[in-house]
């Protein structure tokens, strides 16, 4: 898969996509710049683990999208075709405890970012959103022309506006602006405060796992690799300069399905302390990709339960002992 561009500032680029997204573009000879702050909603030294293999082939600077003046100075000594921007503080529940700083990181920083683009005349923006934008959807699957008229975290909405901000800055300044719907993204070097990491680790040492609510909510889980198949066929696509796309698996597994799958590939039965449900969870996420597999030849390959025991397999090797 081709990537059309020679110069990219990847934010967020040292974290879990972020990182995955760096690799793959580095095979192709794009120019890499790196945007991340570092920050401590996980351990600093996973993110510095993620990009260890790619030191000296990238440009990283540690700034914080809040900062419009660190951005400014940035794009004015370098000269970028595309921002891939990943960067934000994510997670539906922390969100809820921090509601300030969700909206100073997503809506603050993106329009920051928006605004150094238009400023220094870079005409391309991926912005990663989120499926937690559809809410409580009784509709399903979920699809980009579908009413979102209710969101239900402050995360959520965060990614809604952003999507919004990129609108205008499409429309105002002929900014080509793709908006990316990620559903429940999994894999190597997962964030370790998500679920399929959390449970991976304690069913292996024998602890028990937090189950919240009876194990029917459903996610559709995205394997890494296909997310980021789809985000460099969003670069590359050019028929219009707004777009949204769903980014998913397009299958659905309840919670239940997801302990069951981490039992089989790890080889125990876990220990379940079920918990009342969690403000601000969703039932149930379910993308319809038909857009994405039009316009984008998007087409995910992993199915679910390869990519859980592919996960674990990672694990096993060792290579996340920053976790």
């Amino acid at each position: 898969m081709t990537f059309p561009f020679r110069n990219a500032l990847i934010t967020g680029g040292a974290g879990f996509i972020g990182s995955h997204l760096v690799s793959n573009l580095l095979t192709t000879g794009c120019e890499i710049t790196v945007v991340d702050d570092f920050n401590d909603f996980y351990d600093p030294v996973i993110k510095e683990a993620n990009l260890r293999a790619h030191a000296g082939t990238i440009d990283l600077r540690k700034i914080d999208i809040r900062n419009a003046g660190s951005l400014d100075q940035l794009f004015a000594d370098k000269r970028f075709d595309c921002v891939i921007h990943l960067a934000a503080r994510a997670g539906v529940r922390p969100s809820i405890q921090d509601p300030q700083l969700y909206l100073s990181t997503n809506v603050d920083g993106t329009l920051n970012l928006l605004e150094a683009c238009r400023k220094h005349e870079v005409r391309n923006f991926i912005f990663a959103s989120s499926s937690s934008v559809y809410g409580i959807n009784s509709k399903v699957p979920f699809s980009e022309t579908d009413l979102i008229g209710r969101t239900i975290s402050p995360y959520a909405a965060t990614k809604l506006m952003g999507e919004q901000l990129c609108s205008n800055y499409s429309h105002l300044y002929d900014i080509r602006c793709m908006c990316l719907r990620f559903f429940t993204v999994y894999g190597p070097r997962q964030r370790p405060d998500l679920a399929i990491a959390k449970f991976t680790h304690r069913i292996m040492n024998g602890m028990p796992i937090d189950q919240y609510g009876d194990g029917s909510t459903a996610r559709d889980y995205t394997y890494i690799e296909d997310i980021i198949q789809g985000i460099v066929s969003a670069a590359g696509y050019q028929e219009s300069n707004y777009e949204i796309f769903n980014l998913g698996g397009s299958q659905t597994h309840t919670l239940s399905e997801l302990i069951e799958a981490i039992e089989s590939a790890v080889g125990k039965k876990a220990i379940i302390r079920q918990l009342p449900d969690q403000p601000g969870d969703v039932p149930r996420t379910f993308a319809d990709i038909s857009k994405a597999g039009s316009l984008l030849g998007y087409s995910p390959t992993t199915p679910f339960l390869s990519g859980v025991h592919r996960y674990v397999d990672w694990v096993r090797s060792g290579e996340d002992s920053g976790l």
